[in-house]
């Protein structure tokens, strides 16, 4: 037999093994390598058109409250670890979030991780100083929710801790809108959670009325000119495929678990008249969510629907198969905080009130499944926005130290401040923000 055949062979011999023992996974993959969707341009997109070969790897997302940005940012803090990038991460000063609300500056950021890659952490957004932290090519992206469900969950998730909300007898939803200005307070603390909290971690004005229609507008045109994409919540897959091809990212690479979800109790349906009152309310919010909903949807028309339903088919039948692995099952394991057994992976609960759910793995998680990914990817999967952002601080700081190794061997005994050289410290976090990761 000549070696050619005898090359044949054993390429027939290989892949039948492979359809054997991946046959899950080579489905979903050879689907993959069928699309033939057409390469999507962005209006606004520094970049022009979606598609280009290498991943682009410069990304600010700006984190908003209670719209699912910690599983984004979650996304963002396993791709930059895979690909060795830099997450621009706050001082110890402002806790995990960069000194919220006060707006954005480059003292916030811990000076041993910059240069920045990444960065995604809350904060209030103030467009030049970002400018002035991230490279020029960086992408900026953002999401927002539907403002009646947002208001709903930040009522509930802030009750204790925002006094707009504390004020209210019985914690009624329904008093606080029938008279919020007997509650609300414009200048107090926190009052960011109560009105306008998507323009507030917009930099917008979050008390400025609805009727001032220019200004409206204005600030819609700004956000618009700033992200080169903003997701929406409701249709978080779809929006991943216009993220995946904007940053030309692989499937694995937009692959999640929904994180900092509120048991079924802490929640609470509107019915009646609620959600046109909270929009009422959170104008703003509304006009904003409105007019990025319907970007969206022309985006996604412009990709096609059967593109789009392909993909998320693709995308949600790969996060199943991830899921098998991790967990040996087809469905996570949520639990509540103390069900969970490792503390890592335990959830911040915000109040008594309000139960927010984790997830456990199995013992031997990677061995759950058929053994394809490893305990340390299931763990980075399911793990809180607190401790996944200490942890990468820590191999940040470690691999700062060992890129630039101490001359006098008394420096590791006396670190200089984080803010030392810098015209003023960062101010101290305060409030909820201090202690409270926000979804």
């Amino acid at each position: 037999m000549s070696q050619k055949k005898i090359f044949l062979v054993l390429v027939a011999i290989s892949t039948v093994s492979l359809l054997l023992h991946h046959g899950g996974h080579l489905s979903w993959t050879m689907e993959a390598f069928s699309l033939s969707c057409p390469a999507l341009r962005f209006l606004h997109s520094p970049l022009g058109a979606a598609g280009n070969k290498a991943k682009h790897t410069s990304i600010a997302f700006l984190k908003t409250h209670k719209t699912a940005s910690t599983t984004v940012q979650n996304m963002l803090f396993r791709f930059a670890e895979r690909h060795n990038l830099t997450v621009a991460l706050p001082v110890q000063t402002c806790d995990h979030q960069f000194c919220y609300p006060h707006p954005f500056s480059g003292r916030f950021v811990h000076p041993h991780t910059t240069p920045a890659d990444i960065i995604t952490s809350h904060m209030r957004l103030d467009r030049a100083e970002l400018r002035r932290l991230m490279p020029n090519d960086t992408t900026y992206v953002t999401i927002l929710r539907e403002p009646a469900a947002m208001f709903e969950s930040l009522f509930s998730y802030y009750n204790q801790h925002c006094l707009s909300f504390r004020r209210v007898p019985n914690g009624s939803l329904e008093a606080f809108l029938d008279r919020p200005w007997s509650y609300y307070r414009p200048e107090e603390k926190d009052s960011m959670y109560a009105r306008n909290t998507l323009t507030f971690d917009l930099g917008g004005d979050k008390d400025r009325s609805a009727q001032d229609a220019a200004y409206v507008r204005g600030f819609v045109d700004e956000v618009e000119r700033t992200f080169s994409l903003v997701m929406i919540a409701e249709y978080f897959d779809e929006s991943l495929v216009l993220l995946r091809r904007l940053l030309a990212w692989d499937l694995e690479d937009v692959l999640y678990l929904k994180l900092n979800m509120r048991t079924p109790a802490s929640k609470r349906a509107l019915g009646g008249g609620l959600p046109a009152k909270i929009r009422a309310w959170n104008s703003l919010d509304a006009a904003l969510y409105d007019h990025f909903n319907a970007s969206l949807w022309r985006q996604l028309g412009a990709l096609g629907a059967a593109c789009v339903a392909r993909e998320v088919r693709l995308m949600r039948r790969a996060r199943g198969w991830l899921v098998r692995d991790c967990f040996g099952g087809p469905l996570p394991l949520v639990r509540s905080a103390a069900q969970i057994k490792n503390k890592d992976l335990r959830p911040w609960q915000p109040s008594t009130n309000v139960g927010i759910v984790g997830y456990d793995l199995p013992p031997n998680a990677s061995r759950a499944g058929d053994g394809r990914v490893t305990q340390d990817v299931c763990t980075k999967l399911v793990m809180p926005e607190v401790q996944y952002s200490r942890l990468l601080l820590r191999s940040q700081l470690l691999r700062y130290r060992r890129s630039y190794p101490p001359r006098n061997p008394r420096a590791h005994q006396n670190p200089p401040r984080a803010n030392q050289g810098r015209p003023s410290p960062a101010p101290r976090a305060s409030g909820p923000s201090q202690r409270a990761p926000s979804p």
